[in-house]
Order: C-alpha cells, then sequence, then structure tokens
C-alpha cells in the first residue's frame, strides 16, 4: 500500500505538470472558470507531494498516515476532475482509497498524542515566518512591480504563492516573477512537510523504570545475573521494561529517535524469553518504532532472531579468567613493565566493594568522576550504569589510584565494576587525572584481577571492542583487498569512536573475546538503528538544552539520595 499510494503521488505531480488535453479542458472551463482550475493543478502538486511524505509513515503501519492518505487521496481524485477532467487519474485514487479501507484494520501503530499541538503550533509559527519573508522578498522587488500593487494584493500574492498560485501581482521581467514564485512555494512545501513530520513522527516515550519494576529486575538479576556480563546495565534509571507474561523474563529498552532499543540479553528465565521478545516486538509494532537490540550476546540473539529479527556481530567482549590470568611470560611483557613503571613511581591501588567506601571518599570520587569526564554528557548505555556511588549499588567494586605528594596521598584515577552474577564483574567506569603517568590504567586493572579471589570473582569483563574481528583479520598476513579496505576504514574512525585503541588495550590482558550481536528488524533500518545507537552513547548529543532528552541527566538520584 505504502508503493502504491507512492505511486500516487507520483501520478499527481506529473499529472498536474503535464498539459490537459485541450477538449476536456474547454468543457471542464465551462463549469468552472480558468483560475480554479490553475488552482486546482497547484494542488494537486501539493498532495501527491504530501502523498510521498506520508507513504514511508504508511508503511509503518501508523494510523494518521492511514487517516491523512485517505483524504489526500480522495481531495486528490476531486481535483484531478476540476484541473482538466482527468477521470483516468481520479479512478486510480479512488481505487486506492478502497483499497485503503479495505485493509484499515492493518493499520493500527499508534501516534504521539503530544505532537498534535505541537505540529499546530509550529505550523502557525512557520506560516507567520513564511508570510514575513515572502512580504520581505515582495519589497525587496517593489521596483520590478507593474503598479498598482497595494498591501491586500501583495498578502494574497504571497499566500496563494505558497500552495503554486499565481498571485495578483505583475513583473516587470519574467526572471523575477519566476524566483518570487519559485521562493515562495519553497516556503509552503518546507512548512507542509514540517508539519506532516510533526503528526507522523514516532512517539517518544520517556523513561519508566519505576521503584517495583526495579526491585523485579534486581530480584531476577540474584537468581539469573550470571547469564550474561550486562545484566546489571539494565538497571539504569532512563531505561524502560516490558515483562513476559509470567513476568519471569523482561526487556529492557529505551526510545531513541523512532527506535526501540534494548541492550543485552532479556533479564531472567530464558524459558520465559521468547515472551518478553514477544512483547518488545507487540510494543514497537503498537507504536510504529524499530525494534533493535544491541550487545546482545550469542545465546540472546539465538533468540532474538527466532523471534524474526535479524542477526549481525558487533564486536567482542572482553572477558578475563582469573584461572588462566598471569603477569608471566613474553606475551604479557609490555603488561608488566607498564605496572612494575607506575609502581615504582610510588602509586597505590585498593579494590573495595562501594558500600564498604566511607562517605568522605565516596564523594571525592563523585566530584573527581564529574571532573575528569571531559564531556557534559556522561556516555554509555549498553555498558554502563551512568551514575557512581548510588546506594543501591553496594556490590559493585571501585578499584581507586593514588600517588603520593608532600600533602599525603593524592588520587589519581579509579575504576567501577559492576557486578555480574556471584562470582564476576563487569567494567562500568574508567576515570584518571590526565596528568597521572601513563600505564595506571594497567594498574587498575591488574589490582583489580588481584584482589578479585579475596571478593569472590572468577571472571571480569572488560571493555568491549567494536568490529574487533575484522581489524584482526584485515592486518593479517593474505588478507583480500576488502579486508584491508575495512580495517584501514575502521582504524581511521579510530580517531573519533577509539575502536582499534579499545581492541589493543584490551587484548594486552590475553582475555577469551565473546561475541556481541546487533539485532535488526531489516537492512533498511540499519541506519536509523545506527543513529539512534549512537545518540544513545551520547556520542550524539543535541547542541541545546532543551533539545535533549530526559535521559540525559548526567547523575540521577535515587530514592534514598533524595530522602
Amino acid at each position: 500500500m505504502a508503493l502504491l499510494v507512492a505511486f500516487a503521488g507520483i501520478l499527481n505531480i506529473v499529472s498536474a505538470v503535464t498539459p490537459s488535453m485541450a477538449r476536456r479542458l474547454d468543457e471542464v472551463r465551462q463549469v468552472v472558470p480558468g483560475a480554479v482550475t490553475q488552482s486546482a493543478a497547484a494542488a494537486t502538486v501539493a498532495s501527491g507531494i504530501l502523498l510521498l511524505f506520508v507513504a514511508s509513515a504508511l508503511r509503518r503501519r501508523k494510523r494518521r498516515a492511514y487517516q491523512a492518505t485517505v483524504i489526500l487521496l480522495a481531495l486528490s481524485a476531486v481535483l484531478h476532475v476540476v484541473k482538466g477532467l482527468d477521470i483516468e487519474e481520479a479512478l486510480i485514487e479512488i481505487l486506492l482509497v478502497v483499497l485503503l479501507v479495505a485493509t484499515r484494520k492493518e493499520f493500527y501503530a499508534k501516534g504521539d498524542p503530544r505532537t498534535r499541538w505541537t505540529a499546530v503550533w509550529v505550523g502557525l509559527l512557520l506560516l507567520a515566518l513564511d508570510i514575513g519573508i515572502g512580504l520581505a522578498l515582495v519589497h525587496l522587488r517593489m521596483d520590478r512591480i507593474v503598479a498598482p500593487h497595494p498591501f491586500s494584493d501583495q498578502i494574497e500574492h504571497v499566500v496563494v504563492g505558497m500552495v503554486g498560485v499565481t498571485g495578483p501581482l505583475r513583473f516587470v521581467h519574467e526572471g523575477t516573477a519566476d524566483l518570487v514564485a519559485a521562493v515562495l512555494f519553497a516556503l509552503g512545501v518546507l512548512t507542509v512537510g514540517t508539519v506532516t513530520y510533526l503528526v507522523l513522527r514516532a512517539p517518544h516515550r520517556p523513561p519508566m523504570l519505576s521503584a517495583q519494576d526495579e526491585a523485579r529486575m534486581r530480584a531476577l538479576l540474584e537468581r539469573y545475573g550470571e547469564c550474561d556480563s550486562l545484566g546489571y546495565f539494565a538497571l539504569r534509571r532512563d531505561k524502560s521494561v516490558i515483562w513476559s507474561p509470567t513476568g519471569k523474563a523482561c526487556v529492557a529498552y529505551r526510545v531513541v529517535s523512532g527506535v526501540m532499543l534494548a541492550s543485552g540479553d532479556p533479564l531472567g528465565d530464558n524459558e520465559a524469553w521468547p515472551g518478553a521478545i514477544q512483547a518488545f516486538l507487540q510494543e514497537a509494532a503498537e507504536h510504529a518504532w524499530i525494534p533493535a537490540v544491541i550487545g546482545c550476546s550469542e545465546r540472546g540473539g539465538t533468540a532474538f532472531t527466532r523471534a524474526g529479527l535479524t542477526a549481525l556481530e558487533l564486536g567482542d567482549e572482553a572477558v578475563v579468567e582469573l584461572a588462566d590470568f598471569t603477569l608471566e611470560g613474553r606475551a604479557m611483557r609490555n603488561v608488566r613493565q607498564a605496572v612494575a613503571r607506575v609502581e615504582r613511581a610510588g602509586y597505590t591501588c585498593s579494590a573495595r566493594r562501594l558500600r564498604d567506601i566511607p562517605a568522605a571518599e565516596l564523594a571525592l570520587l563523585r566530584e573527581q568522576a564529574a571532573q575528569w569526564r571531559g564531556t557534559q554528557t556522561e556516555r554509555g548505555f549498553s555498558m554502563a550504569l551512568s551514575r557512581f556511588g548510588d546506594p543501591t549499588d553496594g556490590e559493585c567494586v571501585t578499584v581507586t589510584a593514588f600517588r603520593p605528594s608532600q600533602e599525603g596521598p593524592v588520587l589519581s584515577a579509579f575504576l567501577n565494576f559492576a557486578p555480574w552474577g556471584r562470582d564476576g564483574l563487569s567494567l562500568d567506569l574508567m576515570r584518571r587525572d590526565r596528568a597521572a603517568d601513563n600505564g595506571l590504567n594497567e594498574l587498575l586493572i591488574v589490582s583489580a584481577l588481584r584482589a578479585a579471589p579475596d571478593l569472590g570473582v572468577t571472571r571480569v569483563s572488560l571493555n568491549f571492542a567494536a568490529f574487533r574481528s575484522a581489524i584482526e583479520r584485515g592486518e593479517r598476513l593474505g588478507a583480500g583487498p576488502f579486508q584491508r579496505a575495512w580495517r584501514w576504514i575502521l582504524v581511521f574512525l579510530s580517531r573519533w569512536f577509539q575502536i582499534d585503541s579499545l581492541y589493543r588495550f584490551n587484548a594486552k590482558f590475553r582475555p577469551i573475546w565473546e561475541p556481541r550481536f546487533i539485532c535488526y528488524p531489516g537492512a533498511g533500518d540499519l541506519p536509523r538503528i545506527g543513529i539512534a545507537m549512537l545518540e544513545a552513547e551520547a556520542f550524539i548529543v543535541w547542541p541545546f538544552p532543551r533539545m535533549r532528552r530526559p535521559y540525559e541527566v548526567v547523575t540521577q538520584p535515587s530514592a534514598a539520595e533524595t530522602s
């Protein structure tokens, strides 16, 4: 239906710009004035452009798009008759109306109720701006207008010009008349397009992770938290959650630019995953959101693909098994030397559960975390909590590094790890003083690995390395030209996204590489999903504070902190 409506839009434009049959046009002009037929032709062009706009929304089953399409097609059928007795085009569009009405139950996606009045106010504002710009344009060409030209004629010329109709003003040169007409029509198309977008855009849902939801999710983590290293990050308070019918599993997500974006595997009993995934997909379809999952494991990706999504390998997660870790051997020489150099400089480290850190030191850590961040917005979505020091996160492990000074030890860096079940940790936060010695991050991680047995930890998840396998294959002996070119592109993009540097840093610790996947409905949705991912991870940030989403708050205090 979306393709047929797009075809109808193109048909309207082509029909309006091509000459009508002289005999038919004469018959119409015996009933209606010539100015009316000219206006009908201009309106047909406008309706064709609008049909092209709504076709993509119709493909996503939006109810508002269906209603707008029926109205536009019915109006277009009338305009085809008025502008030149084009019966064939009118019959085609009446047939499309019948088909749409017959399939009306297929268009069930809800719109955002808040955008109705937004579209009205934005439309009125743009209309006022268009009239102001049009009047200014006319006044700049005042010396080229054939007199008389009262102000009422100027207003009429601008208003009708925005719908492609020639107004009452007459210009000395045809070039000036064409320029004014083109600018006015462009302003009209821009206004109509903006209002149409606001009416048809996917609804935005603010995060709604209630205290009850968080308590239920923590209960699931207590039983099934060891299944996924990203499980604890589902507790971010800028996410919403949707539950399986049994309540034994859930999917945490955030709506970003029309994409219903989940991260990691579903939380809970894997036998209840299909119910949670089905509820996730149904919610996306109901609101015309694009469902997508980033960073899920192979088991989670299998569950999502069984539900109809497509999986694509996104990168690898570096997991260090404590039983296999050692600083001995030639392969670990660089890490061993970096750690020894920093330790000789007098740096000392300690690893503690967050609940065991004194309040004064915790306040210092929070203050330094904000100062060392380097950007206004906290980055992270799939592998970050976006908060530090929350009383509910007492099981987190914080590793601090202090350098010696005459005034006493000075905090230089720290890491924060989220719990991964009962015996694992997952790296959440890395903060350091830029003036600190090189190798301090290596010392912090090695200190965490050394302290892990005392904390009851047997495995530690480090950073996620995007496209790791592509970089590794591209530098191997015998790599093909496509592999080398793809690696070159990734290394070039690392100037902004740290793709290659994170892989190199993780590889120092000889980890086990666990593949992570992105799941999506179709290849055509990947560009939009990619933009939503960058926005969720805060690589794309709205330039003005009023345009930022509520989830871009740097820290959200918990109920305990507020009280």
